[in-house]
């Protein structure tokens, strides 16, 4: 069976589609800049050669239109008829409380979705249009929504209550949700795999570092603290977002710089982070470019970054009662051997010990220690066509 994952965002469609029968990659690519005149798709299917185009697409139907043509052109297409196409997943990325797990998409579902929109509105609205796409351009083929929250449902109250007034909690669902559960789920998966245990025999932290950044604590397999919280802004220092601030900070702001509150969200989302503190980029590679070259504020800047890192991995260790892996994932976890490597610094009464010439050459094991440390690359993607399989089964 042929399912097809879409990812859309507020100006971008990303897809794949995977031969669920061996779990092969058919074609992967993405459409930017929709909206546009000058919107850009670019598609890579597997033995035939690339093709990229730059044509006017104003909204998203218009997008999954012109994948769905590609996908099932004659000479670079992977299917002969979207009618092969089995399902279709796609990321979601907030489905708070009332998801716990993936789901087929019916009106319910679709109304649920847009009822979350109202704590996940720069993510949320984007998802549902590539939902609302398939169901017209694709209306006898099921969807199924996977939830980038769904997997921190197994955090404990203590982990997620908030020491707000609990009404608050009552009245307007205010909590930790967390997010990139898909990526932490996966992962972990690999990890137990490759350490050669059972995930519920296993407590492992996840850390997915990225241009948007996160760490989970998976204790035997569930997660049970995540350090995203209400919002994708609380935890980490990221490449423009702010992590873990004292709230009063906000109204001292507003009033000393006049900004409004809209004004006080676009600081700290998209002037913050790496890019706020080091002044240089929100790109960690231009960051630590300026830092090899003496740039203060970026050798700043990377130090905060991985001591933030550091912090939560004591944290998530002492609240599982232990540790016996760290995963790193994500393009700077994959990628950075700095990033590893001082996010690690100072872990070694915990167990953690690296080994310099594996993190250099980013082998899959970086360690030597009790503790693993690995380097996983993640596949949201396959998780979600997996979810879509399981779901909606062939016939």
């Amino acid at each position: 069976m042929k399912v097809l994952v879409l990812n859309c965002g507020s100006s971008s469609a990303k897809f794949q589609v995977l031969e669920m029968d061996d779990e092969s990659l058919l074609a992967k690519g993405i459409v930017e800049k929709i909206g546009s005149s000058n919107a850009i798709l670019s598609y890579k299917p597997t033995g035939k050669p690339d093709f990229k185009r730059v044509e006017e697409i104003l909204d998203h139907r218009r997008a999954v239109e012109r994948v769905l043509t590609v996908l099932s052109d004659p000479e670079i297409g992977v299917i002969k008829d979207k009618a092969e196409i089995s399902s279709v997943g796609h990321r979601v990325v907030h489905g708070g409380e009332r998801f716990a797990e993936s789901t087929v998409i019916d009106e319910e579902v679709i109304h649920k979705i847009v009822i979350c929109s109202e704590i996940a509105p720069l993510h949320n609205p984007h998802n549902l249009r590539g939902i609302l796409a398939c169901r017209d351009l694709l209306p006898n083929i099921p969807q199924v929504a996977v939830f980038d929250t769904a997997f921190h449902q197994t955090m404990p109250p203590v982990a997620y209550i908030y020491g707000l007034p609990y009404v608050l909690y009552v009245r307007h669902q205010i909590r930790r949700y967390g997010f990139h559960g898909t990526s932490h789920y996966y992962v972990a998966h690999q990890a137990a795999e490759i350490i050669g245990r059972p995930l519920n025999e296993l407590r492992i932290i996840t850390a997915h570092l990225g241009n948007g950044a996160s760490i989970a604590a998976v204790k035997y397999g569930k997660s049970i603290d995540t350090s995203m919280g209400f919002t994708p802004l609380e935890g980490l220092v990221m490449g423009t977002r702010c992590g873990d601030i004292d709230p009063a900070i906000i109204p001292f702001i507003v009033e000393k710089e006049q900004l409004s509150v809209d004004g006080s969200n676009l600081m700290m989302q998209k002037h913050s982070g790496l890019l706020g503190i080091s002044g240089v980029s929100s790109d960690l590679r231009e960051v630590l470019k300026a830092r090899a070259e003496g740039n203060k504020r970026a050798d700043l800047a990377v130090n905060i970054y991985s001591y933030r890192i550091r912090k939560y991995i004591g944290a998530y260790a002492a609240a599982m009662g232990g540790l016996d892996a760290i995963v790193f994932t994500g393009g700077v976890g994959e990628n950075s051997d700095v990033i590893r490597e001082l996010s690690c610094q100072g872990l070694e009464f915990c167990g953690v010990i690296l080994d310099p010439d594996a993190n250099a050459a980013a082998a899959t094991c970086i360690s030597t220690g009790p503790v693993a440390v690995l380097v996983i690359p993640t596949n949201e993607e396959l998780v979600i066509a997996r979810e879509s399989k399981r779901l909606v089964p062939a016939v």
